[in-house]
């Protein structure tokens, strides 16, 4: 008996299948595009083809993210706020505070012991210090997005982004590269402000240890590592941080 979680993000689509016992047999992680519903079926077909699983051995499908809505053979939708809180939790009992750095949006969310949400606070209006944001600027700079991370820890020297919108950072940075700053330390000073931007959210929230960081972004070692620092507790990141499981 297994059971399918599909979270139709703005940018990328995961699914996650579990079994009667909780452990994740499958999972997968495909582009969102220009429909959500074409990217939850694939998704949803790709994860339980590649263990052979029938869709008839689906007990339940459970849908979160912006495209919840839109999947019709979903048996229920449910905010990703509420999946973030529970999956979190799942995989890390004893955290208290969720961080979650998505494509388009971020959200602090504080858990309860019993794994519902005691308060949370979302940045949707723009995309600042998002999966895209980092996208713009890793183009800016002429980088992989997966080497933003690992270049920024090498860092020297201390400079500073002064803006968050992502049209005026974007100038701001290639106004950085002209003045032959280096890479590593425009990098820094990337993920410096988008590290304060999430404390702005948790200090709206109130920061409980142990945190859990969720997202794509989370795979990003450099802004993982401020927030680490920065909270001074235990700061949890899943094996694969794009999807979580309940």
């Amino acid at each position: 008996m297994y059971f399918a979680g599909i979270d139709g993000g703005s940018i990328s689509t995961e699914t996650v299948v579990i079994d009667d016992r909780g452990e994740v047999v499958s999972f997968n992680i495909c582009s969102t595009g220009a429909s959500s519903v074409a990217a939850g079926r694939k998704s949803f077909e790709e994860a339980v083809a590649a263990k052979g699983i029938l869709t008839s051995d689906m007990r339940y499908v459970v849908a979160t993210g912006y495209g919840r809505i839109s999947l019709p053979f979903a048996n229920k939708a449910v905010t990703e706020i509420t999946c973030h809180a529970r999956g979190a939790l799942h995989l890390f009992p004893r955290t208290r505070t969720v961080v979650d750095i998505g494509g388009q949006d971020s959200k602090v969310i504080r858990v309860k012991d019993s794994g519902k949400v005691a308060d949370f606070t979302m940045n949707d209006k723009c995309a600042a210090g998002t999966g895209r944001f980092l996208e713009v600027m890793a183009g800016a700079l002429e980088i992989e997005l997966n080497d933003m991370g690992p270049l920024s820890l090498r860092s020297r020297e201390k400079i500073a982004i002064s803006s968050m919108c992502t049209v005026f950072a974007e100038s701001e940075v290639i106004s950085l590269v002209a003045r032959g700053m280096a890479r590593e330390d425009i990098l820094n000073a990337i993920h410096e402000a988008i590290c304060n931007r999430i404390f702005t959210m948790l200090d709206s929230v109130g920061i409980q240890p142990e945190v859990t960081m969720t997202g794509g972004v989370a795979k990003n070692v450099g802004i993982v590592e401020k927030i680490r620092q920065r909270s001074g507790g235990r700061l949890n990141v899943p094996e694969e941080p794009q999807r979580l499981a309940h």
